[in-house]
């Protein structure tokens, strides 16, 4: 039987931007509600090793991070439950989210942590190595592979920083690119071809990663984009840099999106254009895009929310009249 969940802080998605306003929100006695998505945990739960998490000597594991973020959210006093929001209504407030399971979720703030995805290039071996070897994030994992060879796949703004970046750590770097041009802005393109470290292969495409299953990459075959030839270049991790994509599909027409999907909050804040709805994480970081910055957008988002309530929100019980 379907059922109606109300709340006085309704948070969509359950990554550390999620599950950091969770616990704030909670030991503020707001009793908030967190919904996990299609993706509990987000993006850290496809991380192997993670080593720039403050507070942790050792290398952790990115699961076990989300696992722990999620225990201390409930422990603190957050509802957590596994839906997937299909449809939301801010026009007006107490804010209305549909789930797919057909429980709907009232709440007098809304915390959109929906997070974003990396874009893959949809090759099985792509998938079997993701944490052995292929990463979406250089600064993420680009400290592992310090006096390696590395290949970056991509063309654009984010391909060539990636590239740039893994030069502090890599001995070589090898950016792959499917066509004969690049896209990215001129002044990175002149110091991405200025750099010794780094080899530009144009025309190719990734066919196929090489490696040992479960231990790690060896080496990316790739194929010509006009004559098919192949060729295996020999490598110790792959990074796919061909961009993110927010997921901000279910506030389209409802909240201002820039050019490339993400929600726009004004500066300094975590505020969307709707009163009582704020945005934290992934979702609307397009630079920096790490736990710990999504986890502080959470934060502000927790007490932007607790502020909101204390002068604007009315008791979200008042929906059911």
């Amino acid at each position: 039987m379907a059922t109606t969940h109300r709340t006085k802080v309704l948070i969509l998605g359950s990554g550390p931007a999620g599950c950091t306003a969770a616990i704030y929100a909670a030991r503020a006695s707001l009793q908030p509600i967190m919904v996990h998505g299609l993706q509990p945990g987000g993006q850290l739960t496809i991380t192997t090793d993670v080593e720039n998490y403050p507070g942790f000597a050792s290398v952790i594991q990115g699961p076990w991070l989300m696992e722990q973020m999620e225990a201390q959210a409930k422990h603190v006093g957050t509802t957590i439950i596994n839906d997937y929001i299909v449809s939301v209504d801010l026009s007006k407030r107490p804010f209305v989210a549909q789930g797919d399971s057909g429980d709907t979720y009232i709440g007098d703030t809304l915390i959109i942590a929906t997070g974003a995805q990396a874009r893959w290039l949809g090759l099985p071996s792509e998938q079997s190595f993701q944490g052995f070897g292929v990463s979406a994030c250089a600064t993420c994992d680009g400290f592992f592979y310090r006096g390696k060879k590395v290949v970056v796949v991509g063309g654009g703004n984010t391909a060539v920083e990636e590239a740039l970046y893994l030069t502090n750590h890599a001995s070589e770097v090898v950016l792959v690119h499917r066509r004969n041009s690049l896209r990215a802005e001129k002044i990175l393109q002149q110091r991405l071809f200025a750099h010794p470290k780094i080899k530009v292969v144009w025309d190719h495409v990734v066919d196929e990663i090489l490696g040992a299953e479960g231990q790690g990459v060896t080496a990316v075959r790739l194929k010509h984009a006009q004559t098919g030839a192949t060729q295996d270049i020999d490598t110790d991790g792959v990074f796919i840099a061909i961009g993110h994509t927010p997921n901000t599909e279910l506030f389209k027409g409802q909240l201002p999106l820039d050019a490339e999907g993400y929600l726009v909050t004004k500066p300094g804040t975590t505020q969307t254009a709707v009163a009582g709805v704020f945005a934290a994480g992934d979702v609307q970081d397009k630079i920096y895009r790490q736990a710990v910055t999504a986890a502080g957008t959470g934060c502000m988002a927790a007490l932007e929310a607790e502020k909101f309530i204390a002068h604007h929100a009315q008791p979200a019980a008042e929906a059911a009249d």
